[in-house]
């Protein structure tokens, strides 16, 4: 038996076919169709299809998607591939490709990637947080993915930025979702851009204020200090209420030191407690961690069914 993790996003599905030690057999890659519910259902069975004619052995199948499966409707919420919410994709897939999978959050399965063999790989308790174009986040507990009673647990992108005030942190701002200052429109990529837009009047992607930072520009340097605390509170809000063994952050902002170097020493003095010492430190997997916990997904789920069944 191996095991088919696909991560699926807004435009590329990435792909990995492993071992239950989580060492790699091949990696794959297809682009995705968002035109039609029917389109996007027929590209991702196709996808598997393929991947299956070239493995030589039974695959179990595990996804990880942008969005949650509600337990109470089994229809898919909150995906920002808006074709697929309010479908039963889960059911749908499966009577496509005649073969049980699991699914999840992408952020559940990026912390249970980091959980099972990455930067979390010795604690009870992960928590990760994406920190890329949006926000995203996942728990795992003992190298199991958390979800909640009704899949909505480590929605962190979309709780109010702790502790907002517009002098501080900028005008109010309206996100997608329809609610205000959602952490998301803060320490994203986009957030990131925005807020320095609202500095400046000059719009300049995440990576081009790192670098004016870096050279000394008063206005990139303060959106920096600006978005260190921003994210310092966020992360101290989940440490407030989840209390993780450690916090793992990934997406394409968590490689920029200048944001994230010793953001203990900011999460510290927001925390209740008389003492803080939650390790803050980078995903060992990188962009790989969403498919490598889709495919964890599905060796975890087997484990548990052997355990019931005997």
């Amino acid at each position: 038996m191996h095991y088919l993790g696909l991560d699926i996003g807004g435009t590329k599905m990435a792909a990995v076919v492993m071992d239950r030690h989580g060492t790699e057999i091949k990696r794959y890659r297809s682009a995705t169709d968002k035109t039609s519910y029917r389109l996007f259902v027929a590209g991702v069975e196709r996808f598997i299809t393929h991947i299956r004619q070239e493995s030589s052995v039974e695959l179990a199948i595990g996804i990880a998607l942008p969005g949650s499966l509600s337990p109470v409707t089994g229809m898919i919420k909150n995906a920002n591939i808006q074709v697929i919410n309010g479908h039963p994709l889960k059911h749908d897939l499966e009577q496509a490709i005649k073969q049980p999978l699991q699914m999840a959050n992408d952020g559940n399965c990026f912390a249970l990637s980091e959980a099972c063999d990455g930067a979390g790989e010795h604690a009870q308790t992960v928590f990760g947080i994406t920190l890329g174009t949006g926000c995203g986040g996942g728990i795992a507990i003992n190298k199991q993915p958390f979800v909640g009673a009704w899949g909505n647990a480590a929605e962190c992108g979309h709780i109010t930025l702790p502790g907002y005030e517009a002098e501080q942190d900028g005008p109010a701002v309206r996100c997608y979702c329809g609610k205000y200052n959602c952490v998301e429109s803060f320490i994203s990529g986009t957030g990131l851009s925005e807020r320095y837009r609202q500095l400046t009047e000059q719009t300049l992607t995440s990576e081009e204020i790192l670098t004016r930072a870096a050279a000394g520009q008063p206005c990139a340097t303060q959106q920096i200090a600006r978005y260190r605390h921003q994210l310092a509170r966020t992360l101290a809000t989940i440490v407030n209420v989840l209390d993780p063994h450690v916090i793992v952050l990934g997406g394409g902002l968590s490689n920029a030191d200048s944001l994230i170097h010793d953001i203990g020493a900011e999460i510290a003095p927001l925390v209740f407690t008389d003492y803080y010492s939650t390790p803050v430190i980078k995903a060992q997997h990188g962009d790989s961690s969403g498919m490598r916990g889709a495919a964890w997904l599905a060796v975890r789920s087997g484990d548990q069914n052997e355990t019931f069944a005997n």
